[in-house]
């Protein structure tokens, strides 16, 4: 297995519409959809051999970074990106005030996937 997932590279497929990461043959992924001036977060996948260790984490600051640097609102449908946004207030501006309060509202053991 790779052992330093620091050094993985995560990109942006617009036409599969995910962000992607590849590890030692498996495909870890965020899963969007592209509106005006937003993008919907609807799930991440983890390879059960990855799970643990950091990835679906680098995969969704990789995805908010890119929401930041192209000016998009994030709506978050996905239980991981939510349970990452509560976890990181540098990232809660990038959420509209209604949909921040639905994130920051669900229970903390409810997004561990």
């Amino acid at each position: 297995m790779q052992s330093n997932l620091d050094d993985v590279t995560v990109i942006n497929n617009e036409e599969a519409r995910r962000f992607e990461a590849r590890v030692d043959g498996h495909l870890a992924l965020i899963a969007y959809r592209r509106f005006p001036g937003k993008i919907v977060f609807d799930h991440t996948e983890v390879p059960a051999p990855l799970e643990g260790k950091g990835l679906a984490a680098r995969l969704t600051r990789a995805a908010l970074d890119y929401a930041r640097a192209n000016h998009l609102r994030v709506v978050s449908l996905c239980p991981f990106v939510s349970s990452y946004i509560r976890r990181h207030p540098e990232v809660q501006d990038l959420v509209s005030p209604d949909d921040l309060q639905r994130v920051l509202a669900r229970p903390a053991g409810a997004a561990n996937k």
